[in-house]
C-alpha cells in the first residue's frame, strides 16, 4: 500500500482509531476527576442529583450532536451552529464533546472553536475546584 493510498481525504494516516489512545484517556480521566468527584459528592450529601445527571445527559447530546454534525460536513449539508454545541459544552456536555471530537475527528484543527472549548473546561475545572476546596468562595466574590 502506498503513502497516498494510506491517506484519507484528510491527509491524515487512514486505518481509524484514537491516535495516542492511552494519553488521551489518562488526559480526560484527569479532566473529569474533579466534576464527577463534585457531582457524587454532592448526591452524597443530599444536596442534588443534578450535577451528576446533567453531565451524563448532555454529554451524551453533545456527543450525538457531533456526530450529526460531522455527517452533515461529510455530505455538504446545513451544520449545526458552533454557538449550539458550546452552549451543550457549556451546560456540561463538554465530556462528551471531548470524546466526539477525537472519536469523529470533529472540530479538532478549527483554532478559534479550540479556544472557547478549552475555556469552558477551564471553567469547569475553576467551578469544581472552588466548589469542593475553597468552599465556593470565589463564586461568592462574582456579583450577579
Amino acid at each position: 500500500m502506498s503513502d497516498a493510498s494510506a491517506r484519507n481525504r484528510s491527509g491524515r494516516p487512514s486505518g481509524g482509531g484514537i491516535r495516542n489512545l492511552r494519553l488521551k484517556w489518562l488526559i480526560f480521566a484527569v479532566l473529569c476527576a474533579l466534576p464527577l468527584f463534585g457531582s457524587i459528592s454532592m448526591w452524597l450529601r443530599g444536596v442534588s442529583p443534578i450535577p451528576l445527571a446533567a453531565y451524563g445527559i448532555v454529554s451524551l447530546l453533545a456527543f450525538l450532536l457531533y456526530w450529526s454534525d460531522k455527517r452533515k460536513a461529510r455530505a455538504e449539508q446545513w451544520r449545526t451552529p458552533e454557538n449550539v454545541l458550546h452552549a451543550l459544552e457549556f451546560a456540561g456536555g463538554w465530556p462528551g464533546a471531548l470524546l466526539a471530537q477525537q472519536v469523529f475527528r470533529h472540530k479538532t484543527r478549527k483554532v478559534s472553536f479550540q479556544m472557547v472549548f478549552w475555556l469552558i473546561v477551564l471553567l469547569h475545572q475553576i467551578f469544581w475546584i472552588d466548589m469542593l476546596f475553597l468552599g465556593a468562595n470565589l463564586l461568592a466574590l462574582m456579583p450577579l
